[in-house]
């Protein structure tokens, strides 16, 4: 697809004229740190989105899940996220190491509204901080402390427009990640059986 640069927005001038002003709510929505209703939001979420990028600005986004609660809170200021075993990719974590900066969205199952908190991220391997999160009687080997800037509500209308909480929406066949792999990882020359139960053992024996 060729793209019409002459359709393209170049500058911010341009966005407000076609968009408009927020609102003063939305001007004046957003805090520096953690109050009782952001810790209390946190404490009942049990997924977060992480987004970070590297230091090119290659982006990435990455789930973060677990029992409503995992996240700790240190101070009005700070939180640490454990980090759970995965694929040992750790994308997240390189693109920290290199770029500090994070954007988290927060959200609440049955909720449309979710949290939004942007700051600065760290890796640290603190066992005192770290064995705090002890789940399975395993302790994450890393946590990721994230400092904050800014904290604000998200409207819902993402969420409404896509129902994303109603189940009489959702889709009977779903796609396959089993075929997905074998298919992108075409190289490894392996089968749809196989790495099938390659993720089922990963999810049943290894998620903490």
């Amino acid at each position: 697809m060729d793209i019409n640069t002459q359709s393209l927005v170049h500058s911010v001038e341009e966005l407000e004229e076609l968009i408009g002003q927020p609102s003063p709510l939305a001007k004046n929505k957003v805090i520096s740190y953690l109050d009782s209703h952001v810790i209390d939001f946190l404490l009942k979420s049990p997924f977060v989105i992480l987004s970070t990028s590297d230091s090119n600005g290659f982006c990435d986004a990455s789930p973060r899940g677990d029992a409503a609660g995992f996240i700790k809170v240190i101070d009005a200021h700070t939180f640490i996220i454990p980090e759970r075993p995965g694929n040992k990719r750790l994308d997240s974590i390189r693109n920290i190491l290199h770029n500090p900066k994070i954007g988290l969205l927060f959200l609440i199952p049955g909720l449309n509204e979710t949290l939004r908190i942007n700051g600065s991220a760290f890796i640290t391997k603190d066992q005192n901080l770290l064995e705090q999160m002890n789940v399975a009687e395993k302790t994450p080997k890393l946590g990721i402390i994230v400092k904050v800037d800014e904290c604000f509500i998200h409207c819902a209308k993402a969420f409404i427009r896509s129902n994303l909480w109603d189940s009489t929406s959702w889709k009977s066949e779903l796609p396959n990640a089993a075929k997905i792999l074998v298919t992108h990882a075409k190289s490894l020359q392996t089968n749809v059986k196989k790495v099938q139960e390659q993720l089922e053992e990963s999810y049943t024996k290894r998620l903490y």
